[in-house]
């Protein structure tokens, strides 16, 4: 396995930490464990060299690649099912009385492979039913890694996935393709735009701001400053009422933040 020697590391976490928020100070043996046979197969001979190599890469696309090997891209449809009950019962009906102009804003911030954005998009149909028409509610759903929203457009994906989501949703939201892969039906896939975005380092490209905010198991991997600042970001970016959605292994400093506790992982900016 290639090496990595001290002075590397400091400089490569302290780039990552800089750019990307993530900190892998005390990391030193996971990148090692998951850079190392990349580097090599890519066909350099030392970290350095290929430090040189990603410093100087004006395409744009190594660093992403290099944020998917450090970090998880782990999710499936509806990850901690709790988040899209309390959508449904409580967040829904409450911002579809209190919207005026039948246009409802939510971000799935952090989207990967695109399964919580459409997780999001059948509580939507399932809530507004055949009154879906006359509302606009895109989902607006971002991420760092170019590949990851390829395959969250594309929305194909195999039957092992499918496996804990309920018959209906099946039936009504899935197409059934050859082999063992199903594609999520148009008119639910329509309602989902992707854009890469990298949450620390690029500024928010929004006109309005959101009702609903998902930015879940994204922040574990920040440290403590960079974490409050991004939590703060969205909340200025947050209509009041609205919501954030954060992961049950995520914490939010109540004391020091503006956001309001409602239950675990969900906060709400007051009005």
């Amino acid at each position: 396995m290639l090496e990595i020697g001290h002075a590397e590391l400091v400089e490569f976490t302290r780039f990552i930490r800089l750019n990307f928020g993530i900190n892998l100070e005390a990391k030193h043996k996971l990148v090692e464990g998951r850079l190392g046979n990349y580097i090599l197969e890519a066909g350099f001979t030392s970290f350095s060299e290929f430090l040189e190599y990603a410093y100087n890469d004006t395409s744009g696309k190594e660093w992403p690649r290099l944020i998917e090997r450090l970090t998880t891209n782990h999710t499936y449809f509806f990850r901690e099912s709790a988040h899209f009950d309390f959508m449904a019962q409580t967040v829904l009906p409450q911002l579809e009385k209190s919207i005026t102009n039948r246009d409802i804003r939510i971000w799935s911030a952090g989207c990967s492979s695109g399964e919580e954005p459409y997780s999001i998009a059948m509580v939507l149909a399932q809530h507004f039913g055949l009154a879906g028409s006359l509302w606009d509610k895109r989902i607006l759903a971002t991420d760092i890694s170019a590949r990851v929203l390829e395959t969250a457009r594309a929305g194909r994906y195999p039957a092992s996935a499918l496996e804990e989501l309920p018959a209906r949703y099946k039936s009504q939201y899935f197409k059934k393709l050859a082999g063992d892969q199903f594609e999520i039906v148009p008119q639910l896939r329509d309602e989902v735009i992707y854009r890469l975005l990298n949450l620390i380092h690029d500024e928010f490209p929004f006109r309005s701001r959101f009702h609903v905010i998902f930015c879940r198991n994204v922040m574990i991997y920040f440290d403590p400053e960079t974490k409050n600042d991004l939590v703060d970001r969205f909340y200025d970016w947050t209509e009041p009422g609205g919501y954030l959605f954060i992961g049950h292994t995520e914490t939010i400093n109540r004391q020091d933040s503006r956001w309001r506790y409602i239950r675990p992982a969900v906060f709400q900016k007051p009005y």
